[in-house]
């Protein structure tokens, strides 16, 4: 069972809380980051921390269905497209829900208060865009990431990714982690 993300929105009387987005994978790298942020902040008052995976993209027969000159059956064939999608989302959370469980282990082992965290998924092709798309719709201020990507392979967060989010991450503090 996939847990729901807290809302983007955190009152705490009228301190503001500042949102940090930490991107994670399954490396050694991402534990690092995890550790660096965790025992920075761990006594930081007014700090809400997001935990956010990006699941692998999806099939490409998901991405569009054949289509139709009946309306009728056009709106069958979008409706099924959905239903097909939002089950792989659901399938592929789950099957990737231990990397977010391992990684909130990491993260409460440097005294976090873990009353403070969320668990997120996103998922698209571009890993970068979806990084930013999560930190401008959710209010971050601050996204953290490492520069390695999971055995040797620069998937997540090695070269383009971080190098693109450097780019890009405008508004956004970028801290990345050796």
């Amino acid at each position: 069972m996939v847990p729901h993300p807290l809302p983007t929105t955190i009152p705490r009387g009228n301190a503001s809380v500042s949102r940090i987005l930490v991107a994670v994978d399954d490396s050694e790298h991402s534990e690092r980051a995890l550790h660096y942020v965790g025992t920075l902040l761990h006594d930081t008052r007014d700090v809400h921390v997001t935990l956010f995976h990006v699941l692998k993209p999806m099939p490409r027969e998901l991405l569009e269905h054949g289509g139709s000159e009946d309306p009728r059956v056009e709106v069958h064939l979008a409706e099924e497209l959905q239903q097909d999608q939002e089950t792989w989302i659901r399938v592929e959370s789950m099957i990737e829900y231990p990397i977010l469980v391992k990684a909130l282990e990491v993260f409460g082992k440097t005294g976090f208060p873990l009353d403070r965290v969320t668990l997120k998924f996103g998922h698209e092709d571009d890993i970068a865009h979806t990084i930013l798309d999560e930190a401008r719709n959710g209010g971050y201020e601050t996204i953290v990431v490492n520069r390695h990507g999971s055995n040797g392979i620069k998937r997540f967060f090695g070269g383009g990714i971080t190098d693109r989010l450097l780019r890009e991450a405008h508004g956004f503090t970028l801290w990345v982690v050796e």
